[in-house]
């Protein structure tokens, strides 16, 4: 999560939210938009973004990857967030200059946009670097 105040950035949190790989999907979702819900009641943001769905070469991680999506917009939803969409060639070219980039270079860059900023994993630099994108790219209200 980030702060936006003029085109000055500002790290407040950063996380990942686990579930039991074990568990069943059913509960893997729940724990996903209650984790989230908490998240948002902690920290009132004004807004969320999210990374537009894309297709993966396996429909089975699609299908998971959209299953977790619809758990996190219901989750924003619910706290009567709006949610900017953001296409992920857009969000890794507004964060590193190239619609092509890699994970890594993605997240190093957040470091750089984000000093002294402990990031929780990869997820969580990807998260991140959708807020920057959001932060720069969506129209001020």
């Amino acid at each position: 999560m980030i702060r936006a105040v003029g085109a000055r950035l500002s790290h407040v949190a950063n996380g990942q939210i686990k579930t039991d790989p074990a568990a069943p999907m059913t509960e893997r979702l729940a724990a996903l938009q209650a984790g989230l819900a908490a998240v948002i009641a902690a920290h009132r943001p004004t807004r969320a973004a999210a990374e537009e769905i894309f297709v993966n070469k396996n429909p089975q991680s699609t299908l998971k990857l959209a299953q977790a999506r619809g758990a996190v917009l219901a989750a924003c939803g619910a706290a009567g967030l709006a949610v900017n969409e953001h296409a992920a060639r857009l969000v890794k070219k507004a964060v590193t200059g190239t619609g092509a980039a890699e994970k890594m270079q993605i997240a190093a860059m957040v470091k750089v946009l984000l000093p002294g900023v402990t990031i929780a994993g990869s997820d969580a630099a990807d998260a991140l670097a959708v807020a920057i994108a959001d932060a720069h790219l969506a129209p001020r209200a």
